[in-house]
């Protein structure tokens, strides 16, 4: 081969992959958050797993990715094994998008496509333009790079060594183990397919050699995923696993059906197009292996079990995972799975909170550690959680999904400041149980109730934020809690001091039961702040309950 003909491979490599990044992400930015709308619902059924995997895949044009981000889902606790393993079944049938627009051999049109996408991205300010026009400019790309690629394998043609190896080392095994490097190497089962066809529209891989190429291509997009789930939880591995199985099985039985049916020939018939029939044969191989491995998912999981058993517990602090590159390169996705880890860590602070509170009402100091090692983890999702929301909001973000991110930065500090206050109750808790100080039955009352209030009203905050949506009878009922939190910290302070004139309680305890209020009345306020987070404008007023706070 010319140094031209290399160059104008490794070319034509080049733009076919960035074509399809191109195309993917256009269209995910097209889809903007309905995406995270899709992912929703991929927790109703494993069938409409599969078709949700399937459409994914589709728009971002990577099977791979697709099983990454499932990776970061059951990893950050989003999905389970049984949903996951209808995603990668779909995933799988979507990624063939890419041969069969190659098959139907669109080259013609490629360079006006490539000019009106580039033209709609330089020229067209609105948003949703640019990116349809990303994606045509990288369905543009695409072609192009296939013509380069089929310009510079040409002269592999001329080539008797080449020859020679395509016309006496079939061997179905050397076959799969050529399609398993190559995807392994590029990991892009979509690139390297492509290459694939590239070859045979070049008249230099036969169909009979290259199915098992495509066999072994199924098995070697699996590398992007084993590599993603290293050093993960349990769990995040077995779906890996699970995606290896999956398609080792099918590789499996495809291997007797092309070695023992007239299946090769069968392909040869259906188009004189070899692209077209390396296209129906990727099909056929993702179609077929869904639907009889389908019934089977339940044993795929235990299978996946069995190969990846539980380990001894983690630290605390290692069960959260926070976002790879992968997850990064789809910020949809980013951004909800995100969204999902201040909601967890809001819970934690909220159990906290409640733990420590009724520690110290109780005079209990058994639940210290707990409260400690909860704390750490607040901690450690505080700062994770702002380094990725850094990253994150860097990204090119549609305008809700930017309005989201700038939430979660103020949200985050609520947050820690609750666990910060939980850590004072904890330490007062130990304070009253080490000086022996008495507290009044009325006083203890006091505290139990305001404790109660303040638990609903993070209760109610936390599930507003959860939903991402306040209506007006929840702004009036948080407003109304708040207000009631306020009202009883001067209640009861007032109540103090009449005790502590009249001498039924000590000056030491005393105080440690005002700090106490106030650390009930702040948590309130941040309470409210996190509900507020979601709707409310500044300065917006919100009438309260009368006859709510009087029952307080």
């Amino acid at each position: 081969m010319e140094v031209m003909n290399i160059l104008s491979f490794f070319t034509g490599i080049g733009l076919f992959l960035y074509g399809i990044d191109a195309m993917g992400e256009g269209l995910e930015y097209a889809a903007g958050s309905k995406m995270k709308k899709i992912l929703g619902a991929l927790t109703k059924n494993r069938f409409l797993a599969v078709i949700m995997g399937a459409l994914v895949t589709a728009l971002i044009q990577s099977s791979s990715a697709t099983t990454v981000m499932v990776v970061g889902f059951v990893n950050a606790g989003l999905m389970n094994l049984a949903q996951a393993v209808g995603v990668i079944m779909g995933a799988n049938i979507g990624t063939t998008v890419t041969s069969v627009l190659i098959a139907m051999d669109l080259g013609m049109i490629a360079p006006v496509a490539l000019l009106l996408g580039v033209f709609a991205m330089l020229f067209v300010k609105k948003d949703i333009v640019k990116h349809i026009g990303q994606t045509i400019a990288g369905f543009g790309m695409l072609f192009v790079g296939m013509e380069l690629m089929a310009y510079g394998m040409a002269p592999l043609g001329e080539s008797e060594v080449f020859t020679y190896f395509m016309t006496n080392f079939s061997n179905p095994f050397v076959g799969v183990l050529i399609g398993v490097v190559l995807t392994a190497v590029i990991q892009s089962s979509s690139a390297s397919i492509g290459i694939l066809q590239a070859l045979a529209i070049q008249g230099l891989v036969p169909i009979d050699f290259a199915v098992y190429i495509l066999l072994g291509q199924n098995i070697g997009t699996c590398v992007t995923a084993l590599l993603s789930a290293a050093g993960s939880k349990t769990n995040s591995k077995r779906t890996a696993v699970m995606h290896l199985l999956f398609n080792v099985i099918g590789t499996v039985i495809f291997l007797f059906i092309t070695a023992f049916t007239p299946y090769t020939t069968w392909l040869a018939g259906l188009s004189d197009n070899v692209s077209a029939q390396i296209s129906a044969a990727h099909i056929i191989f993702n179609v077929v292996n869904t639907i009889v491995l389908f019934p089977f998912a339940n044993w795929i999981i235990k299978m996946a079990c069995i190969l990846v058993p539980d380990k001894e517990p983690e630290d605390s602090k290692l069960e959260f995972k926070f976002y790879d590159s992968h997850l990064l390169s789809t910020p949809p996705v980013a951004v909800e799975q995100i969204g999902k880890e201040v909601v967890r860590m809001a819970k934690l602070a909220r159990d906290n909170f409640d733990r420590a509170a009724t520690a110290l009402i109780n005079n209990d100091t058994s639940k210290g550690e707990k409260i400690e090692s909860v704390e750490e983890v607040i901690n450690f999702l505080n700062h994770g959680i702002t380094r990725n929301l850094v990253k994150i909001n860097a990204l090119d973000l549609d305008y809700s999904d930017a309005k989201y991110i700038g939430r979660l930065f103020h949200v985050i500090n609520d947050i820690e400041r609750i666990g910060d206050h939980a850590v004072n109750l904890s330490e007062a808790a130990i304070v009253r149980s080490n000086e022996k100080l008495a507290i009044s039955d009325e006083a203890v009352a006091e505290l139990e109730t305001m404790r109660k209030c303040v638990v609903e009203l993070l209760d109610a905050s936390i599930s507003s934020f959860e939903k991402q949506e306040l209506t007006i009878e929840e702004a009036k009922r948080i407003e109304t809690l708040e207000t009631a939190s306020d009202n009883l910290k001067e209640k009861y302070q007032n109540a103090h001091l009449y005790r502590l004139n009249k001498e039924h309680c000590e000056t030491r305890a005393g105080m440690m039961f005002v700090n106490t209020l106030i650390d009930f009345e702040r948590v309130g306020d941040h309470s409210k702040n996190i509900a507020f987070a979601v709707a409310k404008k500044p300065g917006e007023r919100v009438m309260v309950d009368e006859e709510m706070i009087k029952t307080y």
